[in-house]
């Protein structure tokens, strides 16, 4: 009997100390002895969080190779929900995803409604930012923290920034910052810029335009794409033509809907590397990404959903993980105490790129690492060595609080 004791205690003090470790081993492992795990205990808090996807309208012009799977993002927070649970069921907390998926061109304002009155308390929504305002609007006061994952629009952290909204997806400005570091560290200083037709070409120009006089580096030509998606086919002979505009270093390219920028690489008048939206881009993930720890985030989300994970995969992912992550100091699933410690000195989020993530208290944007990419390889993260800031390199990234016109309502 004195031996089975002391074992006993021998293998409560192995779970005290590896508790983390023993939810992926206990699916092969025999039951143990003794009284159940404290799993079947009912948790004390229960964090309820929807997701609310509006699908995007795909241009006319996309091949069956650029085709998003059907589960883009939500992919992301079911992982998410899992690595909640790894570590949240020790200290009886619980997670729970619900998602709505709202069609090409329909309002999501409804979806966000049926959810908060489900009593999810916590949304992320990957929505157009004009809706994203109307829906933060339309909950702000109730007890819900929305969360945005995919918009990029500057100006839902600047004008239109809402107290009740985090984002985890970087602004265009964080996008196009991370890109003139390295083309600055690089020495690539003169930019021919290629706008697309789109309202977010657009945007996204201005952004580059901003980054370029933040930096150092100079637009020496600049053009709108006006040439139709029939050039596609006739690339060999259209793009020669409206590349010629002198000399440059680099041609940034401001195609967020993909209508022309693949089609640039080696039809171009000079032999020129590309950058922006295509050619080396600046992205929060890629599936090239493999260095601190990235691999196993990578291994884990292939080993659940089959495929390789995409950006909105890894922001939905961060923005459930935040969650989590906060929850494991509040223990409590309060809105207002998480919020508060989302938003504490101490925390950060671990997000497999060399330095924790935070948020930044002026205008709760998300500061983490961008990734430099092209399709095969992951070139380097931003910022870049030598740009420094008085509180972290992370904010020479988007728009400084000395610069930020936020004011939190």
């Amino acid at each position: 009997m004195g031996l089975k004791t002391n074992a006993a205690g021998v293998a409560l003090a192995f779970v005290c100390a590896f508790g983390t470790a023993l939810p992926a081993l206990a699916q092969n492992a025999a039951p143990p002895l003794g009284p159940k795990a404290a799993a079947v205990i009912a948790p004390e808090q229960t964090f309820r969080i929807g997701v609310v996807r509006q699908i995007p309208e795909p241009p006319p012009w996309i091949a069956p190779l650029q085709m998003p799977p059907d589960d883009l993002g939500i992919a992301g927070a079911e992982l998410g929900i899992r690595d909640n649970l790894t570590s949240g069921r020790f200290v009886k907390l619980d997670y729970k995803l619900s998602t709505e998926v709202v069609p090409t061109g329909e309002d999501p304002l409804p979806a966000v409604e049926k959810l908060v009155a489900d009593g999810n308390n916590f949304i992320l929504l990957d929505v157009l930012a004009k809706d994203l305002v109307r829906i933060a609007d339309a909950v702000k006061d109730k007890d819900v923290i929305l969360i945005n994952v995919g918009a990029t629009d500057d100006v839902l952290r600047q004008q239109d920034c809402r107290a009740n909204v985090f984002h985890i997806a970087p602004s265009r400005a964080m996008l196009t910052d991370a890109l003139a570091q390295f083309l600055v560290t690089k020495r690539w200083l003169n930019w021919f810029l290629m706008t697309g037709r789109t309202d977010a070409d657009k945007l996204y120009a201005e952004a580059l335009k901003r980054s370029a006089k933040k930096f150092g580096a100079k637009i020496v030509a600049e053009k709108t794409w006006d040439y139709g998606p029939d050039a596609r086919a006739t690339a060999q002979a259209e793009v020669p033509r409206g590349t010629q505009v002198g000399e440059y270093d680099m041609l940034v390219v401001a195609d967020e809907l993909g209508e022309f920028g693949d089609i640039l690489p080696y039809n171009t008048w000079l032999s020129r590397p590309i950058a922006g939206t295509q050619g080396l881009m600046p992205l929060s993930w890629h599936p090239t990404m493999e260095n601190w720890g990235a691999s196993q985030l990578q291994s884990r989300f292939f080993k659940q959903h089959k495929r390789l994970m995409q950006p909105l995969d890894f922001q939905m992912w961060e923005g459930v993980f935040s969650i989590g992550s906060a929850s494991l100091k509040t223990r409590s699933s309060d809105p207002a105490k998480v919020k508060a410690q989302m938003l504490a000195p101490d925390y950060d989020l671990p997000v497999f790129k060399g330095v924790a993530a935070s948020f930044r208290p002026w205008d709760q944007q998300l500061r983490q690492p961008i990734l430099l990419t092209h399709a095969t390889n992951t070139v380097t993260l931003s910022p870049q060595s030598g740009f420094l800031h008085q509180r972290t390199p992370l904010d020479t990234l988007g728009v400084d609080q000395p610069e930020s016109v936020c004011k939190l309502n």
